[in-house]
């Protein structure tokens, strides 16, 4: 039993270390992985547009703040479920161990070369693990009602 509850925990901290590794690289590397994520969504959607390439570029990597903290908070939801656990203490404690992550992340940012810690970026990050915890408690409901409308059945 209690190597379960351990095992549990294995995906969420696998992801902190991607998001460690990604905020690790020098800004001239993160720079280059944002940009080609932008040449794919150019080519997915044209050129035509006239997208402002900048603010393009911008939007990627602040949506990646925002889908990795969605992540995070997804698989600590996870990691905390349990039937004996109240869902505030569970959303309480998700939301607490993602911002003190997110906090750590940019403090880490101001050691690695080109790199900056961003407050912004901590409120962004903040944004996607509340949103993570809010789909993940949208989308167990949506499971339990299944599971519930199969047993009346």
């Amino acid at each position: 039993m209690i190597r379960k509850k351990y095992i549990r925990w294995v995906p969420a901290v696998a992801w902190m270390g991607v998001i460690f590794y990604l905020s690790a690289q020098p800004s001239g590397e993160s720079s280059e992985l944002s940009k080609g994520v932008m040449r794919v969504v150019i080519q997915t959607i044209g050129d035509g547009l006239s997208l402002d390439k900048g603010m393009l570029h911008q939007g990627i990597r602040k949506g990646a703040h925002l889908g990795a903290y969605f992540v995070l908070a997804v698989l600590v939801m996870s990691a905390l479920e349990a039937k004996h656990r109240k869902s505030t203490y569970q959303i309480g404690i998700t939301l607490a161990i993602c911002f003190g992550y997110a906090i750590s992340d940019e403090v880490h940012q101001l050691y690695v070369p080109g790199r900056s810690g961003e407050v912004r970026d901590v409120m962004i990050d903040t944004a996607g693990a509340a949103l993570g915890i809010l789909s993940y408690i949208v989308v167990r409901k949506i499971f339990k009602q299944l599971k519930k409308s199969k047993q009346v059945t």
